[in-house]
């Protein structure tokens, strides 16, 4: 059988072919790769009652017993039902276990083998491409349109429904892991239960990490002016361990953004027009960078940079002497924004 595309998996999953009684299920995305081996062992094990229809072995055992692969996948079933031999490979080969059960007689179990990212050349890969009696099935991490299906799905099974800005916060915020990402929707649904829609403040309580947001807040509190709201949120950053000195990195970037906004202005378009336009913004800080690009020109923005880079170097020198430098390079950012807004 030829390898399947990453494209085909989900069809591949839903409909598998008969005549691969062997699939090897790889990718960077562990979380990924496990939750569609249970989903293949689920579907081969479909109307089966038998507790021992499932058989879990490790990589590593078989590295050193490979004929134990081929007796177990066919071993009868005990009630005369299907079984399932999953394998999670390890750090040792195991192409001698599964090229003795691919060379032999077809089993009537399915054999379903766990892999992490593996090369085209990896031995254990070509050996399931090669066969015309198994599947590759490759695994790679979710696209924007592997989220939505995944977030739909978990909205469907919980009668939720959720508002398109709540969605963007979500998908953000979710773990590049598909077993954590979903664990995450299902914590939010459960938060949401009875509710009947999820809304931002939802996300936002649940999911979104508060570092992440709180840096955000800050940065941005910095740059519109709020002196005493950037003090509150630095110090509370502080306490949840993310200090100062990470702050300013996200400033640094920050402010590099809001330079070329800012060029994009003073060539004659709207604030509110390049930052609709500027795709990278989260919708909860557009209002808030609009409204720093009233308060920043181009020169003052390059100063901004130069502050926040010193900050970031003496930083690297020295992280004591760099936290202060960084916390008063924030607030002194904060008061110059104030002082544009009289």
């Amino acid at each position: 059988m030829v390898a399947i595309k990453a494209s085909a998996v989900d069809a591949f999953l839903a409909r598998p072919q008969p005549d691969a009684f062997a699939v090897l299920l790889y990718g960077p995305d562990a979380g990924l790769v496990a939750e569609r081996a249970e989903r293949l062992a689920a579907k081969a094990l479909e109307g089966s009652d038998d507790p021992f229809g499932l058989v879990r072995l490790e990589g590593d055992e078989l590295s050193s017993d490979p004929g134990r692969l081929a007796d177990e996948a066919r071993t009868i079933a005990l009630f005369g039902g299907k079984r399932v031999i999953r394998v999670r490979a390890g750090g040792r080969a195991i192409t001698a276990a599964i090229d003795g059960l691919l060379s032999g007689p077809a089993p009537e179990s399915l054999t379903v083998v766990e892999a992490g990212d593996l090369k085209k050349s990896a031995p254990l890969r070509a050996l399931f491409e090669k066969s015309p009696r198994a599947a590759a099935l490759p695994c790679y991490p979710d696209e924007a349109a592997g989220r939505d299906r995944l977030i739909d799905e978990e909205m469907r099974a919980a009668g939720l429904s959720i508002a398109p800005e709540a969605r963007a916060l979500l998908t953000a915020h979710l773990a590049a892991d598909r077993m954590a990402a979903r664990e995450e929707v299902r914590k939010l649904c459960l938060y949401a239960m009875g509710g009947g829609r999820i809304e931002p403040d939802d996300v936002t309580a649940v999911i979104a990490d508060a570092g992440d947001i709180g840096m955000d807040e800050a940065v941005d509190a910095a740059f519109t002016g709020r002196t005493a709201d950037t003090a509150a949120l630095l110090r509370s950053l502080k306490v949840g361990g993310t200090p100062s000195s990470v702050v300013v990195g996200a400033a640094l970037r920050h402010a590099l953004s809001l330079h070329r906004m800012r060029g994009d202005v003073d060539g004659g378009r709207s604030a509110r027009s390049v930052v609709e336009s500027a795709g990278a913004i989260h919708f909860r800080r557009k209002d808030a960078v609009e409204r720093a690009l009233s308060r920043w020109s181009s020169e003052r923005l390059i100063g901004a940079v130069s502050r926040f880079a010193d900050a970031v170097a003496l930083t690297r020198r020295s992280p004591a002497l760099g936290e202060a430098a960084s916390e008063r390079a924030l607030l002194a950012t904060a008061a110059e924004a104030a002082r544009a807004g009289r």
